[in-house]
């Protein structure tokens, strides 16, 4: 089974080191996007079983672009990865009010986040 992701972060640098996880862990990057709003737009796009995204980014934040995604019947499969750079428990809850299946405060290792991919790949 082929695992596809959307990666969305506003900062280039995370962008490029998670699509280095992602490929390490055996899946395929479908999009690699900046904002929220052309985060959105993939995901409605290509349905990915993941979309990794940032809390923080212009257009749309990661929540925003989480409950517009859990809103849409037709991407009720797709798993959520919140990147943030706060690891507080108002972040964790607003991230889990929105629907996010999962987090990982940054700053996280390459190690790590592979070693998450590798077996978080399992189906909604």
């Amino acid at each position: 089974m082929t695992n596809t992701v959307v990666v969305a972060d506003d900062n280039a640098d995370i962008r490029e080191l998670v699509i280095i996880a992602a490929a390490k862990a055996g899946m395929i990057v479908v999009a690699n996007v900046e904002d929220g709003a052309l985060a959105l737009e993939a995901i409605r796009e290509h349905v990915p079983d993941l979309a990794i995204l940032d809390v923080s980014m212009p257009e749309l934040t990661g929540p925003e672009v989480c409950r517009q995604v859990r809103a849409d019947p037709a991407l009720a499969d797709v798993r959520i990865l919140l990147l943030t750079a706060s690891a507080d428990e108002a972040a964790k809850v607003t991230g889990m009010e929105a629907g996010a299946d999962y987090f990982l405060a940054k700053p996280f290792s390459p190690r790590e986040l592979t070693a998450w991919l590798a077996v978080g790949k399992q189906p909604r």
